[in-house]
């Protein structure tokens, strides 16, 4: 399948490629999807090695073969600038779609967001402000203890979501991970801001007036951006994935603006793939531990990839000493059932 065939622009491979660039290949937003932010920022250079260790070796010839389905909403999430709400058991590379995506479309690296029952959204996802540090900063200053600045700047962190919503003139990616995990408040205050595509910071609105351009950290290493008036509106809506492990129902208003996708575990051609990106010498001598692996996911309601990539780790260490036997037992181990259910 090329881009010159459909409308696909994301074609599944996950490797990157070079005749793909979105100023040009990405189609208008919907009207009601376009947002005025700027000026407009560069994206980040891509982190590979973030990529190489969830995805494996960019590597045309060991690439993820991924189903119709799959690319088709990838596709119109990013054509309709909507987040993908990305559905499955555990192990079946919802998060591993956000990296894939990423890498074969040039949007630098991946930001992301893990959910826990505790999660914000103002102080965890878009910023926090260190008051605290700064009323310390400032009275060591005073004091002669330090000749540090203490701009305000210098105490505004933008999380994850608010790094993403920044007006970079590319879709940042960004995984909001086990959104199902949450306080049952989270996705319904998702809302404004996946509607509008931005935010306030309410510290730096209040002195707008006489400081209007403040330089702030980012969720990325190292980087730093600059919100005027207080107020973050993003230019290229980022393309954002929520995965979810279908442990909750959601609001019907937020999954209205979210769209859908069931991740199915992995076939063995899939799996094969997987191997070769990750082991590049032993996917051609992995196909009978694959065939038996698939047969202990079935019987066992279904298991992770990382439970075989770290048995095939083993297997081709060079460094167990083990009989047949201790070796099945070993691998039985490692391929455990993941659901408790049916156990007392």
């Amino acid at each position: 399948m090329t881009r010159t065939e459909n409308w696909h622009i994301y074609t599944g491979t996950g490797q990157p490629c070079a005749d793909v660039d979105l100023r040009t290949n990405l189609p208008e937003p919907p009207p009601w999807r376009t947002f005025g932010g700027g000026p407009a920022l560069p994206l980040p250079e891509g982190d590979e090695h973030d990529n190489s260790r969830r995805i494996g070796a960019p590597d045309a010839d060991s690439s993820y073969p991924a189903g119709r389905h799959e690319i088709d909403m990838v596709n119109a999430a990013l054509l309709l600038r909507r987040p993908l709400l990305v559905t499955g058991g555990p192990g079946t590379g919802k998060t591993s779609l956000a990296y894939r995506v990423a890498r074969e479309l040039n949007l630098g690296p991946v930001l992301r967001w893990p959910i826990t029952s505790n999660t914000k959204l103002r102080q965890d996802g878009l910023y926090e402000y260190d008051a605290i540090g700064r009323v310390h900063a400032s009275s060591a200053k005073a004091s002669g203890m330090t000749d540090e600045p203490t701009d305000i700047g210098d105490f505004v962190h933008l999380g994850p979501l608010g790094t993403a919503l920044l007006p970079y003139e590319l879709p940042r990616v960004l995984v909001i991970d086990e959104i199902d995990k949450a306080d049952l408040s989270l996705p319904n205050d998702l809302l404004a801001v996946l509607e509008d595509g931005e935010y306030l910071v309410r510290e730096l609105a209040r002195i707008a007036r006489r400081t209007p351009k403040v330089t702030v950290h980012t969720a990325d290493p190292g980087g730093s951006a600059q919100v005027v008036e207080g107020r973050v509106v993003c230019q290229a809506f980022p393309f954002i994935v929520f995965t979810s492990n279908r442990e909750r129902e959601f609001p019907p208003a937020f999954l209205r603006r979210t769209l859908q996708l069931e991740m199915q575990p992995p076939n063995e051609e899939q799996l094969a793939s997987m191997i070769a990106a990750h082991f590049r010498d032993v996917s051609g001598n992995s196909a009978d531990l694959i065939q038996k692996f698939l047969r202990r996911s079935e019987s066992e309601g279904g298991l992770a990839i990382d439970q075989l990539l770290n048995t095939v780790q083993l297997a081709t260490s060079g460094k167990l000493d083990t009989d047949r036997a201790s070796w099945r037992r070993l691998r039985d181990a490692l391929w455990h059932r993941l659901s408790t259910t049916g156990f007392e």
